[in-house]
């Protein structure tokens, strides 16, 4: 088992479409309105090369590999990339809350908690103005909410 960690930063205009966060799911019949047809192919093209976080977090796994920003077989040492990435954003983050250096640290705790049995995280803030800022980390080999999903990498190469 190890873990992948996933980062994103955009417009929350962005993050708000579910085409691009959506796998396309089963193909629409030859019956079905030209509109389902079209979103479908939309999801179709967008879904896999989009880094915009998927709605289901588990699906980060059906992303591209270049969209891994790290891989680590200890829970800790994912623990220790999501505080630093919670670190760098924080003092931009929207809620005066979400900034404190506790429940930061309490948010990593946690995480490190649930990597450690099999689960994963997927946490998100809004930073000031209209930008979202998301990061993940998901168990792999196998992923307990959707063990069907192939692993996109392993450790070596990245």
């Amino acid at each position: 088992m190890h873990h992948h960690g996933y980062a994103w930063l955009g417009e929350k205009a962005t993050f708000d479409k579910e085409s691009v966060r959506r796998p396309p799911g089963q193909a629409p019949t030859a019956t079905s309105e030209k509109e389902v047809h079209d979103r479908y192919r939309q999801a179709v093209a967008a879904f896999p090369a989009s880094d915009v976080p998927p709605i289901q977090t588990a699906h980060w796994l059906m992303k591209p590999h270049s969209t891994i920003r790290g891989i680590w077989e200890d829970p800790g040492e994912a623990g220790t990339w999501l505080g630093r990435q919670l670190a760098a954003f924080s003092p931009r983050f929207a809620s005066a809350q979400d900034r404190e250096a506790i429940r930061l640290a309490l948010l990593v705790e946690a995480a490190v908690e649930r990597l450690g049995h099999g689960g994963d995280v997927s946490l998100g803030h809004y930073l000031a103005g209209t930008i979202f800022h998301s990061v993940a980390l998901i168990t792999c080999s196998p992923n307990r909410a959707a063990p069907e999903l192939p692993c996109p990498a392993r450790r070596t190469g990245v």
